[in-house]
């Protein structure tokens, strides 16, 4: 138990290492030797990096130190302990790391420079740390104001460009909100997965030939609640059961037309999945051996 525990620290600290190499690689390949910003904490350090001749890796850690302050009193004292480990990480990778300029083509540096620094931060979320710390303030306010995290950083953002626009250029600021909305595309999708599963609630009359056509036709498990008698349209309905599966996003256009050959009045709610573990989703039956689930699970 005790070396499966160390086995999965040290596989978290490697890939967050992983994040912290492809967003020094976006830094310092493309958007520092260019002038181009990010957003949120990074984006502050690229600008005022603009104005003086401070180091960035100085500027980076300066910036972060409010954030990571007001995450030990909003997260949890390990995601701060692994975003200070992180962002001295990225501090001292740019500071002595030696990439060289890539491109000099600023669309490329736009699109290539945001899909590093996405990807990396994107990463380092995933395994409980964070990179930027413009994501700490957004759970603060979001704690204290109920105002939705991606709104604080999208207005923090355009703050952020605003004045890239007056100080720098417009032109610099257009192209680093191009570079700003790849890294967060690419961080959502690292964070997220590529794999994109759909899950889907069926509330019907008509459960146990729509649950027979799901295992049959699609192939995929499904989970079953029992649904007490309440009231409708119709008055007193009766129990039912209540279907629950997950399927591929390819999937989810066969299986409505699973559900509404059989109830065209059926209650389908869909819902994104973003990771799915066990279960028999990968597990499709076997048509042509006729093989049957004796026990679905999903």
């Amino acid at each position: 138990m005790q070396t499966q525990k160390t086995i999965n620290y040290f596989y978290e600290y490697f890939q967050i290492f992983i994040g912290i190499v492809l967003t020094s690689l976006g830094l310092k390949a493309f958007l520092l030797p260019n002038g181009f910003l990010d957003g949120g904490v990074t984006g502050i350090a690229l600008l005022i990096r603009t104005q003086v001749d401070i180091n960035m890796s100085y500027l980076l850690v300066f910036f972060s130190i409010p954030f990571l302050v007001l995450g030990y009193f909003t997260v949890s004292k390990r995601i701060v302990i692994k975003s200070v480990i992180s962002i001295l990480g990225l501090a001292l990778f740019i500071h002595f790391e030696n990439f060289q300029t890539i491109t000099n083509d600023k669309l490329l540096i736009s699109i290539f420079g945001g899909l590093l620094v996405g990807s990396g931060i994107g990463i380092a979320i995933r395994n409980g740390s964070v990179l930027d710390g413009s994501e700490i303030l957004g759970v603060y306010l979001n704690d204290k104001f109920g105002i939705s995290i991606g709104k604080i950083v999208l207005i923090f953002n355009i703050i952020l460009f605003a004045i890239t626009a007056f100080v720098v250029s417009v032109e610099v600021a257009l192209y680093s909100i191009l570079t700003y909305i790849i890294a967060a595309k690419v961080t959502d999708t690292v964070i997220e997965g590529f794999e994109d599963f759909i899950g889907v609630t069926i509330v019907s009359r008509k459960y146990d030939l729509i649950k027979k056509a799901i295992l049959e036709e699609l192939g995929v498990g499904l989970t079953v609640y029992k649904g007490s008698s309440g009231y409708g349209t119709k008055g007193i309905q009766e129990d039912f059961d209540i279907i629950h599966s997950i399927v591929n996003r390819i999937d989810i256009k066969k299986m409505y037309r699973i559900v509404q050959e059989i109830d065209q009045d059926a209650f389908i709610v869909e819902f994104d999945v973003n990771s799915v573990k066990g279960g028999v989703l990968r597990h499709y039956i076997n048509k042509k051996k006729n093989k049957k689930l004796h026990k679905t699970t999903s």
